[in-house]
This record gives C-alpha cells, sequence and structure tokens, in this order.
C-alpha cells in the first residue's frame, strides 16, 4: 500500500503580539507575514498570555509534527497564509490552528480531499474565569476541529484506519453579474459598504428553481449576512439568528440593522432559503464588497451590481468533532420561508 499524503497547514507564527524575534519552529517555511512589533507598554499580564498562546501553538506544532513522523504518510508543513493556488495530490488535508485556519484552508479545497481540523490552543474556562477582571483570556472556540494535542494521534489514527469517515459540510455560492466567484464559503458573507458607519442600499428577493419568486424586498441597512449551518453558531447568530444543524443544506440570511422597515418588511428582514433556491440581490450604494468567511477574500462592487448567492456549492468533507457528527435534530430552528 502506498503511502498517504498529507499537507499540514499551519497557523502564522507572527500573530501571537509580541512575539520575540528569535523564536522560530525548524524545518518550517517563513510565513509571509511581517513580523509583529513588540508591545512593552501593555499589561505584564497580557504579554504572559500572548506569549504562552505562542508557546502552546508551538508545542501543538511540534506533536502533531513527531506524531505524523512515526506513521505511513508522505506529509509536507505550510503556513496556511502562503497558499495560493488550490490543493491537489494529497488524500488529508491536516490544518493546526483554529477555526479561522481551517476556513482559510477550505477556500482551496474543492469536495474531493478531506480536511482535519486541529485545535492548537483550545480555551480553558479556568484561565477565563481568573482573568475575567484583567483582561480577556479565551483562547480558540475550535467549533469544527474535531482533534487537540490531547487526542491527535487517536483521531489520527483513526482517519488513517477508516474507523473514522468526514461529514459532507454545505457551502455557499457567489456570482456577481453571472461571473461565478472562485472561492465558497464555509462559514459566511456579508454585503456592505466598505465603510461600516455608511449605510447599504439594496433589494433582494429569493428565487425558487420552478420559476416562482418573493416580492422584492427594499433595504437601507448595515449590509446583508448569509450563512451556512456551519457558520450559523458565528456572525449571524450574534445578530439574533439562529443556531441550524450542521448537517442542514439551508442557508439562513439577516439584513443588519435595517433601517425603519415598514410593518410587511420586518419580518422579511430574517430569514431561511431551501437548497433548491437562491437569493438575489441588486446593489444600489457606489460602493461596496462581499466578505467571504471574515475578511479572508473579498469582492468588490458597484452601483447596479447584481449578485446570486446559493447553496449550489461543492460541499467540503470535514471531520467533524463527535458532538457535531451526532448534532442531526432538525427542530433546531424553525423554517422560515419568504415564498
Amino acid at each position: 500500500m502506498p503511502k498517504r499524503g498529507v499537507l499540514l497547514l499551519l497557523k502564522p507564527l507572527d500573530i501571537y503580539p509580541p512575539i520575540p524575534a528569535a523564536h522560530h519552529l525548524p524545518n518550517l517555511p517563513p510565513s509571509s507575514s511581517s513580523p509583529s512589533p513588540p508591545f512593552s507598554s501593555l499589561n505584564p499580564k497580557i504579554v504572559s498570555f500572548f506569549n504562552d498562546r505562542l508557546k502552546v501553538h508551538k508545542d501543538t506544532i511540534n506533536l502533531c509534527q513527531d506524531v505524523l513522523r512515526c506513521k505511513f504518510v508522505d506529509w509536507e508543513p505550510v503556513i496556511c497564509n502562503n497558499l495560493c493556488h488550490p490543493i491537489h495530490h494529497v488524500d488529508l488535508v491536516i490544518t493546526i490552528g483554529g477555526d479561522g485556519t481551517l476556513l482559510q484552508a477550505s477556500h482551496f479545497l474543492d469536495d474531493s480531499i478531506p480536511v482535519l481540523g486541529v485545535n492548537s490552543d483550545p480555551t480553558q474556562i479556568k484561565e477565563v474565569n481568573e482573568s475575567s477582571n484583567d483582561f480577556d483570556a479565551a483562547r480558540s472556540t475550535g467549533y469544527l476541529c474535531a482533534a487537540t494535542a490531547q487526542n491527535f494521534e487517536q483521531v489520527l489514527d483513526n482517519i488513517l484506519e477508516s474507523y473514522m469517515q468526514p461529514s459532507e459540510i454545505s457551502r455557499l455560492s457567489i456570482t456577481v453579474n453571472g461571473h461565478p466567484f472562485p472561492t465558497y464559503a464555509l462559514n459566511d458573507i456579508l454585503i456592505a459598504h466598505p465603510c461600516p458607519a455608511m449605510v447599504s442600499r439594496f433589494s433582494f428577493r429569493i428565487n425558487g428553481n420552478n420559476g416562482t419568486s418573493s416580492s422584492l424586498i427594499n433595504t437601507r441597512s448595515s449590509g446583508l449576512r448569509v450563512s451556512t449551518a456551519a457558520g450559523s453558531t458565528a456572525a449571524i447568530l450574534s445578530g439574533g439568528g439562529l443556531r441550524m444543524p450542521i448537517s442542514s443544506r439551508d442557508l439562513q440570511y439577516m439584513v443588519r440593522e435595517p433601517i425603519s422597515p415598514g410593518p410587511a418588511e420586518a419580518p422579511l428582514m430574517h430569514g431561511f432559503v431551501k437548497p433548491d433556491q437562491s437569493i438575489f440581490v441588486e446593489w444600489y450604494s457606489q460602493e461596496g464588497v462581499v466578505y467571504i468567511d471574515g475578511c479572508h477574500v473579498t469582492q468588490s462592487l458597484k452601483f447596479g451590481d447584481k449578485i446570486k448567492i446559493s447553496a449550489k456549492a461543492p460541499v467540503l468533507k470535514l471531520y467533524l468533532p463527535q458532538d457535531l457528527v451526532r448534532d442531526h435534530n432538525p427542530k433546531s430552528y424553525r423554517w422560515r420561508s419568504v415564498l
């Protein structure tokens, strides 16, 4: 049996301030990001906290590399920020970081290569409670990450022995003026003015494959967010949206901070879109941006642009944490359609 090919994608080391310049990992390609400056004026507890986060992240990278050296695999480490081409010719992608690293990697993956996320620096509840009066000591959530340093070898063995199978996670696709955008969103997209203090003017409707469509909804707001099931625990939940089961193929949308919607429009500011439906948006501000999975990927908009958003995108094969694998409850949210 030939060795399996593994691509090890690493969260950059230089995003943890402050980072001494002498701290480098052997045998790792350098990040394209510039080093972070020192922050000598910060509270020493905060400096110690970030230095510890860096150490924990580096320790997790070293541990995972040591485990891979003992397995029947060919593997290569790459800093995630250095990715610039679609990933091919490997059997497994492993990300070491958090959900952000996994999201970044997903933009270079189709539906043929599974990915495993390793949360390199999980939040410690005791630490958060003890530091709550000084600063926010939350670390990485790792909602989509199935492994940590503690169980990485066991999870990897289960994958290599085919005891563990990836789940197919829905993504969303975007077209602008009929041109498909090459990146699929795993979490969500935000369509808004590039200045968050500016009003976004747009109209939208929900279209069905059978030719049906909702009435046109005209809005002035802070923008439009559209989320997948995987992203329903992120920004859209914070804005008042609903958590969706990870297996759902529906999309959830929300108009952000709508200005004085009338009684007929107010219930339509938030809703769900079935897999066979799409959202059609007409942009009426002079400037606009489509933000894909946060700030990772963006697409500029101009007045009159037409955007189509749907779940017709290749799924992502993702090894999920066990609590999410069991999350198939269709009653986690109430369906509300505008059609």
